[in-house]
């Protein structure tokens, strides 16, 4: 039996367990990825634990999603970040220099090799054919540490291209199509794997597209082969020699075939509030957004911004649509300039934004109340956009500009002949400076480099170890498809005191629920309550640790989506699953549970769980492996590393 791109590598990278279905594995964790947001959170667990230096071939921590600095807040958090790098022996990819994923392609990425990042698009470095997942926060600085990455054996879905893309159809609107047959939820367990003669059609930017956007399937991550497209890639980004070839063998075996046939499609739309509600552009033309914005992980290599631009070239950006453009890189933005394209943005009215995250997250260009925005983004919850009531429709970029020049979602087509976009080509070869990444340097002590804390810095919160008998109050019941944006969102009134957990975690669920905080405060231990697929979308692990934070020791869920599951591990919450579903029904807010021996029901992996006031009693499941349930014994992974480094 052939293998998979996916089992060659995890098979390469194999430390503990079997590769069989339903198995927990081990696997080597060659590079890591943090952020101004998550990965301030990998430094504190460093420093938290006592650790020396990390252990990885590179990790990298990048300044990217908080760089709207209105308070000293931020500041602070980026001068932490860059010191910790210093100290732990971590590169440094200084703001404005580009957006974590987009530059991690450009500069770092490799076939064959696995990262772990702490953000949950992570997996676009699957474009140049390496396992890249997403993660939280703590279980990175435990890989960091050499831990090593814990996960279920995957399954492994083909999503098999072919034919050719029409002029003025993207990458974007393959992966849209994708989520229209898989939804959010179809790749759960699962990592998604592009083959097929389509795939050599497609450049490594807009492989990453595709790579990117194969969490919001709910895949773990998605991979392309390493191919010529990718060998030129990496030349033009003077890395070639980090090129090997990678493929899947010829009788290889997938749980799952998805055939999608390039030439077929058309430009799609995804509706609000979720990724998977997808239209053909035609179908939404009505729509009349305020807002457009070109730019993200998904969408902003110099060919996205380049077939924007043409579409845009000689028109004005319509009067009713603010139209903000944001390259993916400094490499990009110089190209962009060198080339001219930035003149003929700026010329029709565009705005150019730094080279961030930015609009993505809610960090700046926030929608007005009830304002309508498309962007290129990957993601359109309620409140991503900084704005809870505001209306987001993801799309390619052709399908954004032409959106902006007309003022109402428009199928680019349909206003200009696009065959002068087959011109719109990646450069054959990339300006290639790295100065604004400052490389971890050689020091006999790395204890003796002095980390910089400012006052928006807290101390992580800790937690004792699991109790025997959990008593405790169901403070909230959510119902399907709760996100992290949920229950802690973004934006930058918000965001800014990720670091300060006691003022970020005043935050938690204040859109879903405005009292929640000063009901839980009351509580002295509390269960949360929800219902299919909880805790999707960012790897935001505060949305398990603010929970902690005030006491919550249990939630339960009909599913759970894998990142916020394994950060609930991490920090010492029970993710139990209803063995019936329908006991969901049953269970109410401000219902009183008891678990009685705890430890005991945990090794079998179902735990009764008692309802006293209602006289009612439900089975619920544990599905964690050994490791985890060790984990969760001693309250989370913050006290399992302190005490494994005691030893």
């Amino acid at each position: 039996m052939g293998l998979s791109i996916t089992n060659k590598i995890l098979k390469s990278h194999l430390l503990e367990g079997n590769m069989l279905p339903g198995e927990q594995i081990t696997v080597m964790v060659d590079q890591t990825l943090g952020h101004d947001l998550t990965g301030i959170m990998a430094a504190q667990v460093l420093e938290s634990v006592g650790a020396d230096k990390v252990k990885t071939e590179v990790s990298v921590f990048y300044c990217d999603h908080n760089t709207l600095v209105v308070s000293s807040e931020n500041a602070d958090d980026h001068l932490y970040l860059k010191t910790a790098a210093e100290r732990y022996g971590i590169y440094f990819s200084k703001p404005g220099n580009g957006i974590c994923h987009f530059l991690h392609c450009q500069r770092f990425a490799k076939p064959g090799k696995i990262m772990l990042g702490a953000d949950s698009h992570t997996p676009t470095s699957g474009a140049l054919g390496m396992i890249a997942i997403g993660s939280g926060g703590l279980t990175v600085a435990k890989s960091m540490l050499g831990e090593g990455f814990r996960m279920t054996t995957p399954k492994v879905i083909n999503i098999k291209l072919s034919g050719n893309l029409d002029s003025g159809v993207a990458a974007k609107d393959i992966a849209l199509e994708a989520l229209r047959i898989l939804t959010v939820k179809g790749g759960i367990g699962s990592i998604i794997e592009f083959t097929g003669e389509g795939v050599k059609t497609l450049s490594v930017p807009e492989r990453a597209t595709l790579a990117n956007m194969s969490i919001e399937m709910g895949a773990t991550t998605g991979v392309f082969p390493s191919d010529d497209v990718t060998k030129q890639f990496l030349k033009a980004q003077d890395r070639e020699n980090d090129w090997v070839e990678l493929s899947a063998d010829e009788n290889a075996q997938y749980d799952r075939v998805i055939e999608i046939d390039l030439s077929t499609l058309e430009p799609l739309i995804a509706k609000p509030h979720m990724p998977d509600l997808v239209a053909n552009a035609k179908e939404v033309q009505d729509v009349k957004p305020n807002s457009v914005f070109i730019g993200s992980c998904t969408n902003a290599s110099y060919s996205d911004i380049l077939k924007a631009s043409k579409i845009l070239k000689g028109r004005k950006v319509h009067k009713d649509i603010d139209l903000t453009v944001a390259p993916g890189s400094k490499q990009v933005l110089e190209t962009l300039i060198k080339d001219g394209v930035l003149a003929d943005l700026v010329e029709s009215g565009a705005r150019i934004l730094e080279c961030a995250c930015g609009p993505c997250i809610g960090i700046g260009q926030v929608p007005c109340a009830n304002g309508i925005s498309v962007r290129t983004s990957n993601r359109n919850f309620p409140g991503r956009s900084g704005c809870q009531s505001a209306s987001v429709y993801l799309a390619s970029p052709e399908t954004a500009a032409a959106t902006a020049v007309t003022g109402h979602i428009t199928d680019p087509r349909d206003i200009m002949d696009l065959s002068i976009l087959a011109d719109c080509k990646e450069p054959v070869t990339y300006k290639v400076d790295d100065s604004s990444i400052i490389k971890p340097e050689d020091v006999t002590d790395y204890k003796e480099v002095k980390v910089v804390k400012g006052e928006n810095i807290s101390e992580l919160p800790m937690r004792g170890p699991l109790r025997d008998k959990i008593e405790a109050v169901s403070v909230i019941k959510l119902g399907d498809n709760v996100t992290t944006d949920d229950i802690i969102p973004g934006g930058s009134n918000i965001l800014k005191y990720i670091a300060n957990i006691p003022m970020f975690a005043e935050y938690t669920f204040c859109y879903t629920d405005p009292t929640f905080v000063e009901r839980i405060k009351k509580l002295k231990n509390s269960v949360i309550i929800g219902g299919e697929n909880y805790g999707q979308g960012s790897s935001r692990e505060h949305a398990a640790m603010l929970p902690m934070f005030f006491g919550t020791e249990v939630v339960f869920a009909k599913s759970f989506a894998r990142i916020h599951k394994e950060n609930l591990i991490n920090y010492g919450i029970l993710p139990l699953i209803f063995k019936n579903k329908d006991d969901y029904d049953k269970i109410d807010m401000n219902d009183t549970f008891v678990i009685e021996n705890v430890f005991e029901q945990a090794e079998v992996g179902e735990v009764l769980v008692k309802v006293p006031n209602k006289n009612f009693k439900f089975t619920t499941l544990l599905e964690v492996s050994a490791y985890d349930l060790n984990v969760l014994k001693q309250g989370g992974a913050l006290n399992y590393l302190k005490n494994k480094l005691k030893h």
